[in-house]
């Protein structure tokens, strides 16, 4: 598998780059709650980019032999707000 990173910016993005990872391993969810010792429901509500604690974040992360690397983003990139502005138009 090629290295996958992501900028999250928000909650909302933290979901669907779990889901892309998840799937990128072809790690069912099922399985994934299994090593992580969540249950199946707490990871689809993180997919969904529902609120989880930090530590249920990382624990599901980490399952997936990944970590969180903090750094200064900057301002965001015309992909990223042309992304985020496209979601809240779905959405309405």
């Amino acid at each position: 598998m090629s290295d996958m990173s992501d900028t999250l910016r928000l909650l909302h993005d933290a979901g669907p780059a779990l889901r892309r990872l998840r799937k990128a391993k072809g790690v069912p969810a099922a399985r994934l709650a299994e090593i992580s010792g969540k249950s199946r429901d707490t990871v689809h509500r993180l997919e969904r980019g529902e609120d989880v604690s930090l530590s249920t974040f990382l624990a599901v992360l980490g399952a997936l032999g990944y970590g969180i690397e903090i750094k200064a983003l900057g301002r965001p990139t015309l992909e990223e707000m042309s992304r985020r502005f496209a979601e809240e138009d779905d959405g309405e």
